[in-house]
């Protein structure tokens, strides 16, 4: 077995001498675990891809863009964006069975920063993630009381009547707001960390521990519940929403398009990275998966299958958020309804069944032209009852999955079941999604030679947990939600654009099509179709640069960047702008991941370039993987 291998043709280069295996007994023990069955790899993926933002945000994007109108161009943007993608890096993971950085780097030595870039997004991920798992943690412990701890709002300090601040906005904000996250009034107030969020996020990265802590071994137990009990939930939920009044409004609102909002920029720009994030695309994790492929597993069929699961995950769970968005909308209507009726019937000392429900809008315009100085009086109490008001009010993050759904669980019959299943599957999506957060961290570390040498799995898991946990403590404290809203809304968007606008220009132009080509014979037997090849090269690469431009602009245009901030003497939440150390702290952690590629690739040519001598790109401080080896039994026949 002592030979020197040639790197076949296809990723990587042709005829790049490797450094021969001692025996095939080195060959074999060196080799990479694989997926015990396609299916988990599938499971794998629908676990990882179908997250939290298919619950919350994408119905946040559908309603604040005109509810079915989004649609369009999300479907749009998935056929010509998510897919080709998607099935472009589970190609790569395969064929180089290497992390993001070694697959990459293994293609050229110039390309390890798109490896680096993907594994610093997938990090400034983690870092904030689990805080979401750490809140359902806290929801679902509290789902286990008589009274649901939102449902009212509780005594003041002095145990003379409702608390103040819950008086002014509404018992599921005053126990998100204040019981859960002890918010400070602004990000320039610090505070102390909150002692249950900090125990409940410990938790949270103890599960992900364990769930990765053999790698695919334990990953591919875990995710056969993480990808397959959230749709149980899911459709339950349905079924309960389906039968809560007014739950029909929320859907009609939902697919009724507005399709003027087709020519804002914005629409088509939050559609695509809603695919980015959805799918996962420009993280790693994806690579990383598909790297514990068998060589010559069918990618391409599970790319369209995992790619269409998803979407159509975001799509039924967008169709349960809108129907109990409804039942909360109606009910809410209802209730200023009802706030009208008594209002006019001390007013005009009227018979209580001469108003009902029903007829208070004709008895306002009766009243208002019979009586109109009586009726003029009531202009500084008389509330303004709108149905399409209440349900084009969007609210987005937290605020639709930990407050707009704990509104609508009050209001159930048997509240407390509805809350223990909810925020157990938020949770499981959550930790599903996890496992492909740090898989996408601790492949690429495991292809370091000097990594894998000498830290076995477990510890090399347990460091990044624990790193995670540590820096992750700061999103406890008082000012922690600001910080994690500024994660949340700059950590990944740009650089996934980029990143992702990166590999498919390299794969297309820079290796070439062509050779992209015979790598894909070369695993499924047969060449990919003449539609992946125009996505591709010219489609694909076309829209993601109008949009990364699209989003440049808007983002310039936009002016000071801002964020929410809770008032508790008003009750709600108000816009402030971001100081000038926070404006530049989201500077860092735009320029961070993008610079990790040309700097990268500066490095690289400065060290070459001072040393001639360099050895050739498979001799970089990787593991040679075993796709590019011929198996030991080949190689012990030829002894």
């Amino acid at each position: 077995c002592q030979k020197d291998l040639k790197m076949p043709s296809g990723l990587g280069g042709e005829g790049v001498n490797f450094r021969p295996f001692r025996d095939c007994t080195v060959m074999e023990k060196d080799a990479r675990t694989n997926w015990e069955n396609p299916m988990q790899f599938v499971l794998a993926c629908v676990s990882y891809a179908v997250g939290l933002g298919n619950v919350w945000r994408f119905p946040y994007l559908c309603q604040m863009h005109g509810g079915g109108g989004f649609l369009i161009p999300y479907l749009i943007m998935l056929v010509l964006e998510g897919v080709p993608l998607f099935y472009m890096e589970l190609a790569i993971g395969q064929k180089m069975r290497l992390g993001s950085i070694g697959a990459w780097s293994a293609i050229s030595p110039y390309l390890g920063g798109i490896g680096i870039a993907s594994v610093l997004t997938s990090l400034y991920l983690c870092l904030y993630y689990n805080i979401l798992n750490a809140w359902s943690f806290w929801y679902l412990f509290n789902s286990f009381q008589s009274v649901l701890p939102w449902a009212e709002c509780p005594l003041n300090a002095n145990m003379t009547g409702p608390d103040e601040e819950c008086e002014r906005a509404t018992p599921t904000q005053y126990f998100f707001y204040r019981q859960t996250l002890n918010i400070s009034s602004s990000i320039d107030e610090t505070g102390g960390m909150h002692l249950g969020q900090v125990l409940c996020l410990l938790l949270a990265w103890a599960f992900t521990f364990l769930f990765i802590l053999r790698g695919v071994k334990s990953t591919g137990k875990v995710v056969y519940f993480t990808a397959t009990f959230p749709y149980v939930v899911l459709f339950i939920y349905l079924i309960r929403g389906l039968t809560l009044h007014g739950s029909a409004n929320g859907i009609k609102f939902m697919f009724t398009p507005k399709m003027e909002q087709l020519a804002d920029p914005r629409t088509w720009v939050n559609a695509a990275t809603q695919i980015f994030y959805s799918l996962g695309l420009g993280f790693g994790s994806l690579i990383a998966f598909a790297s514990y492929n068998e060589y010559n597993n069918n990618f391409e069929r599970q790319a369209i299958v995992v790619s269409m699961i998803n979407s159509g995950t975001s799509i039924f769970a967008c169709i349960v958020t809108f129907a109990i968005y409804g039942f909360k909308a109606t009910v809410n209507y209802e209730s200023c309804l009802e706030r009208t009726r008594m209002l006019l019937l001390n007013t005009f000392d009227m018979a209580e069944e001469h108003i009902t429900l029903d007829n208070v809008g004709g008895w306002l315009e009766t009243l208002n032209s019979t009586y109109p100085e009586q009726f003029a009086d009531l202009s500084g109490v008389l509330e303004e009852c709108d149905l399409e008001a209440e349900l084009g009010n969007a609210v987005e993050g937290a605020g639709l999955a930990f407050i707009v759904y704990s509104e609508g669980i009050k209001n159930m019959p048997l509240p407390q079941l509805w809350s223990v299943l909810y925020f157990f599957m938020l949770l499981t999506i959550g930790m599903g999604s996890m496992l492909g957060n740090v898989t996408a961290i601790i492949t690429p570390l495991r292809d370091f030679k000097v990594v894998s040498r000498n830290i076995s799995i477990e510890a090399l898991s347990a460091l990044v947990c624990v790193f995670c946990l540590l820096v992750g403590l700061s999103f406890t404290t008082r000012q922690g939600n600001y910080w994690f809203t500024m994660f949340n809304d700059y950590a990944a968007s740009f650089s996934l654009f980029f990143i992702v606008l990166v590999e498919v220009i390299i794969v297309s132009y820079v290796y070439g099509i062509t050779r992209f080509e015979k790598d894909v014979e070369d695993m499924l037997g047969r060449k990919p179709s003449w539609l992946w090849k125009v996505l591709l090269v010219a489609v694909s690469p076309a829209l993601l640069l109008c949009l990364f431009i699209f989003y440049i602009v808007g983002y310039i245009q936009g002016g000071t960047p801002t964020y929410k901030a809770w008032d508790k003497d008003l009750g709600r939440s108000v816009v402030m702008e971001y100081p000038v150390y926070g404006q530049v702290f989201i500077g860092l952690l735009l320029v961070s991941t993008i610079s990790c590629i040309p700097l990268s690739a500066l490095y690289t040519y400065c060290r070459r370039k001072a040393r001639p001598a360099t050895p050739e790109p498979s001799q970089i401080a990787l593991r040679e993987p075993d796709a590019w080896v011929v198996p030991p039994s080949e190689h012990c026949s030829q002894e």
